[in-house]
């Protein structure tokens, strides 16, 4: 290993064992691994490894590679696709409201999703029964991978609602077909129970930059809760995360996203990668597919910021310049990302937890809990850290308002949109408005808020039922 960085990126051969979950056309066969695997994991140094293989998920394009990023904006007023026919139609689908059941973003997304929930799940079965020469190490990675698979399954269920809540080991997948899905309450239920688990076992701080630490397992728990309209609890997490004072804003918002500047007191958690690495393939290829086309080689023109979200921004804010970019033609794109030699390399970390999202979280907690001199508090640190004289707003609807504006700006193309859309039950009524204001056909309803069950998981198990409005 070159350095802390590339810890969770050197997977091993060993981890073949991991690959008994991750062939569709394999679900129905007892691995051929099993053996093998129930004779490995034994030691400290192999269940090290098996704990950075967890991590490593998070590194695949179902996960924090491409695709979940891509699924919290995409549908949503901030984003779109500048060709929805690249790629067959994969990112198009979803910026249109098209998704098929063979959609490749939700395959993958559920595909790598239950990859990183058997290898969590692994972890979980085999450590009580090794020994660590330091029991504390051994404590938080209990902890790290509770966290990994919650935050897996908080994005699942957000994503298609019920789905199968698997935490045991699966040594035989035979075992687990015909359970179908389980109902989205029990699910947010193990992902509450993994995070205060979590929380009582990691560190504040992790020698190694990139390991959970105990404030991203609150500050997860705390956005979790607000999901669920739990504001008392959620603030009691968040606030937490804020009382501890081992996070701030950044002063510079255009060193948040800087290659040198990674790991950063802003940043919480973000899933880690390297270019140049492993024969160039430890980096991400969001900024091949998130720049516009013609821009770099192979660009996609996925993900792309829209001018009606770019106008939001006031001449001041320096955030305008700082996240977004735009080329000779006018075409936005996020400057987020940052390319690298090999262009599908890049080496930017997608931050999927940070400190201005507790802030302005704990901002619009606090106007629910009718508390709007606290809520604007909240959120004019976030607008004077971005040039901005403090918020005029006056009144718990305003204040709400003035809330979800500073959420677009500050976190466009990070994957949040969608997401508070769904969560603040606004998602029908914005983008019914938007496409309207775009003079496009396009409505939805109810039957849009979740994707589709990926057909190829239903042909597997046919306990699994798929969403209402798909075929």
């Amino acid at each position: 290993m070159k350095n802390s960085k590339t810890i969770f990126k050197m997977l091993f051969l060993v981890f073949i064992a991991f690959q008994m979950v991750s062939c569709d056309d394999e679900l129905n066969q007892t691995p051929i691994t099993e053996n093998e695997s129930s004779k490995f994991y034994k030691t400290e140094s192999q269940l090290e490894g098996a704990v950075n293989a967890t991590y490593a998920v998070l590194q695949f394009n179902g996960l924090y590679g491409l695709y979940i990023p891509a699924l919290g904006e995409i549908p949503s007023d901030n984003t779109y696709v500048e060709v929805p026919a690249n790629d067959n139609g994969a990112f198009g689908e979803l910026d249109e409201f098209t998704t098929i059941t063979a959609n490749v973003p939700i395959t993958r997304a559920w595909k790598d999703s239950y990859i990183g929930i058997q290898r969590a799940n692994l972890v979980l079965n085999r450590i009580d029964g090794v020994s660590y020469i330091d029991q504390t190490k051994k404590t938080s990675r209990v902890g790290e991978v509770k966290f990994i698979r919650a935050l897996i399954y908080f994005n699942m269920v957000r994503i298609f609602g019920d789905v199968p809540l698997v935490t045991k080991e699966t040594i035989n997948p035979n075992d687990f077909f015909g359970q179908g899905r389980t109902t989205k309450n029990l699910v947010y239920e193990q992902i509450i129970k993994d995070l205060q688990e979590a929380i009582s076992s990691l560190p504040v701080a992790q020698t190694q930059a990139g390991r959970v630490t105990k404030g991203a397992a609150q500050t997860l728990l705390g956005k979790v809760y607000l999901t669920l309209n739990e504001f008392s609890k959620a603030k009691e997490q968040l606030e937490a995360v804020v009382k501890a004072g081992n996070y701030t804003l950044l002063t510079d918002v255009n060193k948040i996203f800087a290659l040198d500047s990674e790991n950063n007191k802003e940043i919480i958690f973000a899933t880690q990668f390297a270019s140049g690495i492993n024969v160039n393939t430890e980096g991400t290829s969001a900024f091949q597919q998130f720049s516009p086309s013609g821009t770099v080689s192979g660009a996609k023109g996925h993900n792309l910021p829209t001018k009606s979200f770019f106008a939001l921004y006031q001449t001041n804010d320096t955030r305008k310049a700082a996240y977004i970019g735009q080329t000779t033609a006018g075409v936005l794109f996020t400057k987020k990302l940052k390319t690298a030699l090999v262009v599908q390399d890049s080496g930017s970390d997608w931050v999927v937890l940070r400190y201005a999202d507790v802030l302005l979280m704990l901002a619009e907690i606090e106007n629910e809990l009718n508390n709007p001199t606290q809520a604007i508090l909240y959120l004019n640190q976030v607008r004077s850290r971005a040039g901005l004289i403090n918020s005029a707003a006056t009144g718990k609807p305003a204040i709400q308002d003035a809330i979800e504006l500073e959420r677009r700006l500050e976190f466009i193309g990070e994957g949040h949109r969608w997401f508070d859309l769904l969560r603040t039950n606004k998602a029908i009524t914005t983008m019914n408005a938007w496409f309207l204001s775009q003079n496009s056909k396009i409505t939805i309803d109810n039957n849009d808020l979740l994707f589709p069950i990926p057909q190829s998981q239903i042909n597997t198990d046919p306990a699994i039922k798929q969403n209402p409005g798909y075929n």
